[in-house]
């Protein structure tokens, strides 16, 4: 079998991409957009060509080699195989000078940076592998997890639920909660227990459990970056650090607080567990409405915090009993970090809370009674096309996610008719 005209054929279809790239490269500089763009779909035939090209001589080469391994032809005769690092095999600095050089291979195909060629073949999920625009280039792991640790570090909401990450080949998962609303009768959903004498007998119970049901949902931004910003890395990497995470973490609590279950997490405001307690006033928030919301939790954890939109804050702070001018001592207090605290647990202000005076502005919640499911790592991907001529190139960030609560349903205790739950709102007068 004559393998080097498989090889040369390669060599060839390598050499036309090569060829190709260089005439879109000198038509860019020129300023020649419109005959670049031309060539364009030359280039990818080309390159699917030198990529069949190359498969077809490795499949030669391993139908000619001897041994059950054709692989150990290349080995050394000592056995001893040492790796080296070349260029390719670097990493960069940070995420501005990754965007930068993505910039420029776009632009300027043969300009391609070395350390690029790694990302394409590992890590693209687009089409093509060789065209930016379709994901044949993708970021690096490390701003991937610094984004996460962003988002959960600064988030009031995301550093306090459950949170559980999903491997590959999965989209969701599947929780079993205990199906219980009263504890009148039976504990944990119809387990019944019984005081017994000698050789007495019991009526056989047994729990009841429901399926929480969750699939991922995707929350993304897209981030557009100059020519200017790229060619000042290190300023676009702190703006990009600070400013998508934020966005991320934002609609992601947003939905965690308030989400309506389509195409985002269901929130706790529509979580059927929450509780509203009835406000005394419809334009404050008394000393009897947190009282009256305290009572109102299960108190069975310990995790509780206050949620509440920025304009109640001030009513908190001239809360005083209906008869007098104070309030008893230490119920509310400051910590020696400045957090606000009612009865020992903070006061968050969140802007994911409804304006003051209306359901929702202040909320008791244990969070860690609020499931989530995450796919780890943000997804980014990048394209020159969309505003070319305009000298910007965008990049897409997106991140799985969903949620719901674990309990179903409110909470009737042992002794009392007022249901309790892990999440209680104060609701407006009028409901």
């Amino acid at each position: 079998m004559n393998l080097k005209r498989y090889l040369d054929a390669a060599n060839a279809a390598e050499a036309r991409v090569s060829e190709i790239a260089a005439q879109i490269d000198k038509h860019f500089e020129a300023n020649e957009t419109d005959q670049a763009l031309a060539l364009r779909p030359d280039l990818d035939a080309a390159k699917a060509q030198a990529q069949g090209a190359h498969q077809l001589y490795l499949s030669m080469l391993n139908a000619t080699s001897g041994g059950p391994d054709p692989a150990q032809r290349f080995m050394p005769a000592d056995g001893n195989l040492q790796v080296t690092m070349d260029e390719a095999d670097q990493p960069f600095a940070n995420p501005g000078e990754f965007f930068k050089a993505v910039k420029v291979v776009g632009q300027y195909p043969g300009r391609e940076d070395p350390r690029l060629r790694s990302l394409k073949y590992k890590d693209a999920t687009g089409l093509s592998e060789g065209v930016p625009a379709e994901g044949g280039y993708l970021l690096q792991k490390q701003v991937n997890d610094t984004m996460i640790q962003r988002m959960y570090n600064t988030g009031q909401l995301l550093s306090r639920v459950a949170a559980d990450p999903i491997g590959a080949n999965f989209n969701g998962a599947l929780y079993n909660g205990v199906d219980e609303s009263t504890r009148a009768t039976s504990l944990y959903g119809g387990i019944v227990g019984y005081w017994i004498g000698e050789a007495g007998t019991i009526t056989p119970s047994k729990p009841k459990f429901y399926e929480v049901d969750l699939k991922l949902r995707s929350v993304a931004a897209a981030v557009w970056a100059t020519d200017e910003q790229l060619s000042d890395t290190v300023n676009l990497a702190a703006w990009i650090g600070r400013t998508v995470p934020d966005v991320l973490r934002f609609y992601a609590e947003d939905a965690i607080y308030e989400g309506t279950g389509v195409g985002k997490p269901l929130g706790i405001m529509n979580s059927p567990c929450l509780i509203s307690a009835l406000r005394t006033d419809a334009n404050k928030v008394q000393f009897a409405d947190v009282v009256n919301m305290w009572a109102r939790r299960w108190p069975g954890f310990q995790d509780y915090v206050w949620l509440c939109n920025n304009d109640v804050t001030p009513q908190l702070d001239q809360l005083v009993l209906a008869s007098s001018t104070e309030i008893p001592l230490r119920f509310v207090d400051y910590g020696p970090d400045g957090v606000m605290r009612i009865k020992g647990k903070p006061v968050l202000e969140v802007e994911y809370a409804a304006t003051m005076g209306t359901t929702g502005d202040i909320m008791l919640a244990s969070l860690s009674n609020y499931q989530t499911i995450n796919k780890g790592d943000v997804q980014e991907m990048s394209s020159i096309h969309v505003a070319f001529l305009a000298n910007e190139q965008v990049f897409r960030f997106t991140y799985r996610i969903d949620g719901k609560s674990l309990w179903n349903s409110a909470l009737t205790p042992l002794h009392g008719s007022a249901t309790q739950s892990p999440f209680v709102c104060l609701t407006s007068a009028s409901t």
